[in-house]
């Protein structure tokens, strides 16, 4: 993904010699990208809300960590108790394979 940023920022500033809003979209994609495309980047640390989802990235801290996990185990308790037989049928063929 980094890769493709950069190259897409260097064609920007090839292409703006001669068009200086390309230079502007070229520095803005480097913003953005630094920002907000990093795993890890940016202010996550330090926002006061519960962080993004963003499948493997890192949770800002342990508290993140655990907020998640017990908010996971609460759907899939839910999903267990709303619809029993499919998941009696999902353990089924666990145990099969």
């Amino acid at each position: 993904m980094g890769t493709l940023i950069l190259s897409a920022t260097a064609v920007l500033v090839v292409m703006g010699f001669s068009n200086q809003i390309l230079w502007l979209a070229a520095v803005a994609l480097l913003y953005l990208y630094v920002r907000y495309g990093r795993a890890g980047g940016g202010s996550a640390a330090s926002s006061s809300g519960p962080p993004a989802s963003s499948g493997s990235a890192q949770p800002a801290s342990y508290r993140a960590y655990r907020d998640r996990r017990d908010q996971q185990a609460k759907w899939e308790r839910r999903y267990r108790r709303e619809r029993p037989f499919e998941t009696r049928r999902q353990e089924r063929d666990k145990s099969n394979k």
